[in-house]
């Protein structure tokens, strides 16, 4: 009798639930383990949290040609020891998100199926959680203030600089 050893996307799914590696809320859609955590909504462009975890590779052949996957969803990928954002064992981009304010309406943190496992959540707690939903990972040439916190060379003192200019 043959054993398929191929996941089944709820075995892919579910991964996210139940192992001990950290999580990306930021994470690159073509991992094998990656998966939604959440859409783009029109309010604002804030991200709406899925309840539960959607495999990437189920949802990304329903995108139409032409349009960037991170353009409408988030995805959420295991951490990885060559990210570029990486600084030692933290995350060098939550460090950066913090320094911009959270936005107005940010004291209700959103139900997320990553929490326990987030990189974010684990690094700096409750703040982690105000910032997220309006975090992108399409960056957009023309705001410069998404070009810099996504720019891993960025420093938090040009981050609080820039905030401090009030641009």
């Amino acid at each position: 009798m043959e054993v398929s050893t191929v996941d089944s996307s709820a075995d892919r799914a579910q991964d996210v639930r139940e192992t001990p590696v950290a999580w990306c809320p930021s994470g690159d859609a073509s991992r094998p383990e990656s998966v939604v955590l959440g859409v783009r909504s029109g309010d604002g462009d804030q991200v709406v949290y899925l309840a539960e975890p959607v495999p990437a590779a189920d949802v990304l052949g329903s995108i139409p040609e032409g349009i960037a996957p991170s353009r409408v969803l988030r995805f959420a990928s295991h951490c990885v020891s060559d990210c570029a954002n990486r600084v030692g064992e933290a995350c060098g981009l939550i460090e950066r998100i913090k320094t911009v304010p959270a936005g107005t309406g940010a004291s209700a943190v959103p139900r997320c199926h990553l929490r326990p496992h987030c990189k974010w959540w684990n690094q700096t707690g409750v703040e982690a959680c105000h910032r997220c939903p309006a975090i992108s990972t399409l960056n957009s040439r023309d705001d410069e203030l998404t070009v810099l916190v996504a720019d891993p060379a960025t420093t938090r003192e040009q981050l609080e600089s820039w905030v401090a200019a009030g641009r």
